[in-house]
């Protein structure tokens, strides 16, 4: 009995949908609201201070997802399972702080977070714009990635898995490029 014959899917969709899904098992897999195991005097403080960051940055990159969405409606589609992820690891962020509060509740981290706030650039064709949320991906996913070795158990895990759905994320931000 002869195969059917394959599909017409293109496999960038199939790549692309792997790539994503295994992001996001490595980042639930390292999400965990649970305090850090290692309840050293200073290691409380790095803790909460690289969550608070780490919250901060996932919460400017998901504003630059925002404008590049509000400049360019036609990239929605592609845009909206990388753009949830994103929102999925600020709040993971968040819930770990604390007091179960969120991590930008502070007076400075709230100043810092009123001077990031403004709307970021967005370049004039999807392109550039698909290029420079890629970059923003990859910087914060290899910041992250050196962040991990300074901070106990819980939260190196979830720098680490949020780290590699960042890589991911800039890897298929530039895929249609090839």
């Amino acid at each position: 009995m002869p195969f059917p014959p394959p599909s017409r899917t293109p496999w960038g969709v199939r790549r692309r949908s792997l790539i994503v899904s295994a992001a996001s098992a490595a980042v639930l897999a390292g999400c965990s609201a649970a305090p850090d195991s290692k309840a050293g005097g200073g290691s409380t403080s790095v803790s909460a201070r690289a969550r608070a960051r780490a919250a901060r940055d996932s919460e400017a990159l998901l504003r630059q997802y925002d404008a590049v969405l509000a400049a360019h409606p036609a990239l929605t589609e592609r845009l909206r399972p990388l753009r949830a992820e994103v929102a999925a690891h600020a709040a993971a962020f968040t819930e770990g702080a604390s007091g179960g509060g969120t991590a930008t509740g502070s007076p400075s981290a709230t100043a810092s977070a009123d001077l990031s706030s403004a709307s970021p650039e967005v370049p004039a064709d999807e392109r550039s714009a698909l290029a420079a949320l890629a970059a923003a991906e990859r910087g914060l996913a290899d910041r992250r990635a050196k962040e991990l070795l300074d901070v106990p158990g819980e939260l190196a895990r979830l720098l680490a898995g949020v780290s590699a759905a960042g890589s991911a994320h800039a890897y298929l931000l530039t895929e249609g490029e090839k």
